[in-house]
């Protein structure tokens, strides 16, 4: 089965990065234990800009841990699947 992933881009101001950090360690742990890998990364002549990556091995464990999650995504229905070729 290939896995699933989602991704979510966030532009956040200077003065609520303390506060989207901690938001992303609910969130981290949360996936983490929803069997889930979760990446966030932030652009280097951007501060503030990121993009939030959420990976599991098949849609049902991804579209169920975005179902429970603390912070909701914008379009968690936009789910990838990873190609072979």
């Amino acid at each position: 089965m290939a896995r699933s992933l989602t991704l979510q881009r966030s532009t956040i101001p200077s003065n609520e990065r303390e506060k989207y950090l901690q938001k992303l360690k609910l969130r981290r742990d949360h996936y983490k234990a929803a069997n889930c890998r979760f990446w966030v990364f932030e652009e280097k002549s951007l501060p503030g800009a990121f993009i939030e990556f959420t990976e599991a091995d098949d849609d049902a464990v991804l579209s169920g841990a975005h179902a429970t999650a603390p912070h909701r995504l914008l379009d968690p229905a936009r789910i990838y699947q990873e190609v072979d070729f």
